[in-house]
């Protein structure tokens, strides 16, 4: 068990560092974030900043010996540097190399006994055209590395769509999933401990447009609630035969009686960014926990419930409008330039 005043590594420098670093800050630990960008907006609210390449492994030793312990805030990093960081990085790159190949994600998450759908694995135009006669149209694409928010998707609707969906995705390895009809999508933010003592945050529905969250809610309403014990084992499963030490999140399909699996993310997530005003226990702070050695804290509802609505691009605009509406909690994240799908902040409203 880390004592307050030790010092927590966090390799990312984005939102999820910066929450991550605010809930240290109140527990009295001090953070120290590694990021290849000159301003990292969680660097602004850090007590250090080492500025520094991903890849560098020499770099990250160094970062690593001024911390008690080290963690990152998303999973498209190289794991294989990170590995010189031994047990002081929490959780382990056994995580991030799962979670960043979907073809591997995938098996995985069948061997925990989970569901997921029927899927291929693709590697040239031809095996396009075989997993579309095999599974039925319509198929995603999705490559296997690097993709988030809807980025490196393709769909293929009808078998000659398969070379301009092959193209789309930039002809690399990938995978290939049959298009689900679904009610609904929710996920299972679960904790995992040193100890191995799991707790699960309640459930969020959550909504998505263009491939990016737009809306959490949490509770996630009667249709998905039959589906909730089945899928917390689910995750319950997954992070434990991961071995993770922290938070990592399940995204779900409501597929009738069926919660079908479609990936997890070995970190805090923004679909329990809601757990901030609306937990008794936020994400960020169990994540703490768990890396941290604490015991793992309370994860009921602070209220009947919560709505979390992503600020995306211009949307942020309006910031003056949510500090004047009563009830609404806002977060910026510093991060300058409100490009076209980039995520600015958000808006949590208690039930």
């Amino acid at each position: 068990m880390l004592a307050p005043g030790s010092t927590i590594g966090i390799v990312g420098g984005g939102q999820l560092g910066r929450m991550m670093a605010l809930a240290a800050a109140r527990l009295g630990y001090r953070c120290h974030i590694y990021d290849p960008h000159e301003e990292p907006c969680a660097a602004e609210v850090s007590a250090d900043f080492t500025r520094g390449d991903y890849g560098d492994a020499e770099a990250l030793k160094r970062f690593a010996e001024a911390c008690d312990v080290v963690t990152y805030e998303f999973e498209n990093l190289d794991a294989r540097p990170l590995a010189g960081l031994g047990d002081k990085l929490r959780p382990g790159t056994a995580s991030l190399e799962i979670a960043q190949d979907r073809a591997a994600e995938k098996r995985f998450i069948e061997g925990c006994g989970a569901r997921v759908a029927p899927w291929r694995q693709i590697d040239s135009l031809d095996d396009v055209r075989a997993a579309f006669a095999e599974l039925g149209g319509p198929i995603l694409l999705k490559t296997r590395r690097y993709g988030y928010d809807g980025k490196g998707q393709a769909w293929v609707r009808s078998a000659e769509d398969a070379e301009a969906a092959w193209n789309a995705i930039g002809e690399q390895p990938a995978v290939a999933e049959k298009g689900m009809r679904f009610a609904a999508e929710f996920s299972i933010v679960i904790a995992r401990g040193l100890d191995g003592e799991t707790r699960a945050f309640p459930v969020p529905r959550n909504d998505h447009r263009d491939g990016i969250l737009r809306r959490s809610t949490v509770p996630a309403g009667p249709d998905i609630e039959p589906l909730i014990a089945e899928a917390t084992d689910f995750a319950r499963s997954i992070v434990t035969g991961l071995n993770h030490v922290g938070v990592l999140t399940v995204e779900f399909f409501a597929c009738g009686a069926s919660a079908v699996v479609n990936e997890f993310a070995p970190r805090v997530h923004n679909s329990g960014h809601w757990t901030i005003e609306g937990a008794k226990t936020s994400q960020f702070e169990q994540h703490l926990r768990c890396i941290l050695g604490l015991p793992l804290g309370d994860v009921s509802l602070v209220s009947a419930g919560a709505t979390m609505d992503n600020l995306i691009g211009s949307d942020v605009d309006a910031w003056a409008d949510y500090v004047a509406e009563a009830g609404a909690y806002l977060h910026l994240y510093g991060k300058g330039e409100a490009r076209p799908g980039r995520k600015m902040g958000h808006v949590t409203r208690l039930k």
